[in-house]
């Protein structure tokens, strides 16, 4: 009997419903299957010798109504199989990368980008409006940064900087909120001569200026390491501004305390495509979002 079931589930899940099974378990799910092949197909068989009629006779006179209801509930079954997101391409560039051709970008499967506006104070990107202009014409969703210098100025010195030379956001489903780049020192200490506390501080005072002149909190860029040592790993902005990851690697690797999760990930800073090449946490759709502030 154990043999005579398998044989015979072989069959009706398509390998020879003419011959052993009936047409319609086709379309039945492997539960159905299985159900037939243990209890409904061996009853039927004894039936058929006993009566000595042809098996797949008797399938279709006397249980034609229930294969046709199982059927049917397999058809219109809600699928289970998860379908993996396709996660956005973009990148991040300053005047190092020059005029950016942004179509051959998008081209080469890039939908956003990133574009320094400004460094501390005194620093305007001499690229910025061109490369933004351009990316807007290429159809990108765009967005500005600004390279933080805590030891130069207050936050809301440098963020009304950022906003008065290009770091504006609006609600038009085409522009990111603009991102402060707070990271390593490229000219002196670690951690700008600021303690963690004083660095959590001049970090709220950039955030809450820009929030209150655009209603969209920064996205905050920064690596783990970075963020571990010159804030103390603080918590204190996870609950309001997105963060930008920056690691080099296979794998996001853990993040600082505040975030469960990284809305992008700048996971090299060469590739295909001109400057840092980054992922978006999600669809198109989210991104979308994003750019809209919803």
């Amino acid at each position: 009997m154990r043999g005579f079931v398998t044989v015979g589930a072989d069959m009706i899940w398509g390998r020879d419903a003419s011959t052993f099974g009936h047409p319609l378990c086709h379309s039945l799910s492997i539960v159905h299957v299985h159900i037939c092949a243990r209890f409904l197909f061996p009853f039927l068989f004894v039936c058929a010798l006993l009566s000595g009629r042809r098996f797949s006779d008797y399938v279709d006179m006397m249980f034609l109504p229930f294969i046709l209801l199982a059927a049917t509930t397999s058809c219109f079954a809600v699928p289970h199989t998860l379908q993996k997101r396709a996660a956005p391409l973009g990148i991040d560039i300053s005047h190092f990368q020059g005029a950016v051709n942004f179509n051959i970008a998008k081209a080469n499967g890039i939908s956003f980008v990133y574009i320094k506006a400004t460094e501390g104070t005194t620093f305007i990107d001499p690229q910025f409006s061109t490369n933004y202009i351009a990316a807007t014409n290429a159809g990108l969703i765009r967005g500005a940064y600004h390279f933080a210098h805590p030891d130069s100025s207050s936050g809301a010195t440098q963020a009304n900087y950022f906003l008065a030379h290009g770091g504006g956001w609006s609600s038009d489903g085409i522009t990111l909120p603009g991102a402060l780049d707070i990271e390593y020192n490229p000219n002196g200490a670690e951690c700008y001569g600021l303690s963690a506390s004083a660095m959590v501080s001049w970090i709220r005072d950039f955030s809450n200026t820009y929030h209150s002149a655009t209603e969209a909190f920064p996205v905050i860029y920064t690596t783990t390491d970075w963020w571990t040592t010159c804030t103390g790993n603080s918590a204190a902005f996870g609950s309001t501004n997105p963060l930008w990851i920056a690691r080099y690697a296979s794998s996001i690797g853990t993040l600082p305390a505040a975030w469960s999760f990284t809305t992008f990930w700048q996971y090299a800073d060469s590739g295909p495509n001109p400057g840092d090449q980054d992922q978006f946490n999600g669809d198109i759709t989210g991104l979308q979002r994003i750019a809209r502030g919803s």
